[in-house]
C-alpha cells in the first residue's frame, strides 16, 4: 500500500483548518484551506494520485473514495467537512504485499479496462456495495445500476459487467 506523503501543496491566503482522518488506514492532520476539496487534499497533500479528478462536478465518479464506508466524490467534499472521517482510496485496496483485492484481480482477468481512468473510482464504489453487504442483483440490469454513479468512455462496460460478476461469485457476495 502507498504511504501518505507529507505536504506537498503551497499554502494559500484562504482560511484554514486544522484537519484529521484516517486514511487507508493511517492518521493524518493538517492545516487546511477550508476550501480544499478532499480530491486535491489526497492527491496533492497526500501523495495519494490513485484518486482521479474528471469532471470535477461529481458526475463521472472517477474521483469516488470511501468515506466512512461508503462511496463519496472527493470532488464534492471539502477536507474540512471529512474532519474525523475516516477515508478509503484505491491504494488501500490492494494487500501490503501488492496482491490485488479479487474484484481488482476480476478487472484484470475479464478485461475491464482500456485507459483505466474510471478504474479506481468504479473498483471504490462497487467494494463500499459488496463491504457494507447491500443486497446486490448481479443481473445485468442489476449491475448496470450499480455503475450508474461511474462513467466510462473506453470499455462499453461488458467487461465490466462481466468483471463485478466474478468477483461477486469468487467472494460469495450473491446475496439479492
Amino acid at each position: 500500500m502507498k504511504r501518505v506523503a507529507g505536504n506537498t501543496v503551497e499554502q494559500s491566503s484562504d482560511p484554514t483548518q486544522l484537519t484529521r482522518m484516517t486514511v487507508n488506514g493511517e492518521t493524518v492532520e493538517r492545516q487546511v484551506s477550508v476550501r480544499m476539496l478532499l480530491s486535491d487534499f489526497l492527491r496533492h497533500e497526500l501523495g495519494l494520485t490513485g484518486t482521479h479528478v474528471g469532471c470535477e462536478h461529481g458526475i463521472c465518479g472517477a474521483c469516488t473514495v470511501m468515506i466512512n464506508g461508503r462511496s463519496g466524490r472527493s470532488c464534492l467534499t471539502f477536507a474540512v467537512q471529512a474532519d474525523g472521517a475516516d477515508i478509503r482510496t484505491i491504494e488501500s485496496v490492494a494487500d501490503e504485499n501488492g496482491d490485488l483485492h479479487p474484484l481488482q484481480e476480476a478487472f484484470r482477468d475479464c478485461h475491464a479496462l482500456q485507459c483505466g481512468y474510471c478504474t479506481p473510482g468504479m473498483i471504490m464504489n462497487i467494494l463500499s456495495h459488496m463491504e457494507a453487504e447491500d443486497d446486490l442483483d448481479l443481473s445485468d440490469e442489476g449491475i448496470r445500476e450499480l455503475l450508474s454513479g461511474n462513467l466510462c468512455r473506453c470499455t462499453g462496460y461488458a467487461n465490466i459487467i462481466k468483471a463485478v460478476r466474478k468477483a461477486a461469485d469468487k467472494a460469495n457476495w450473491n446475496r439479492a
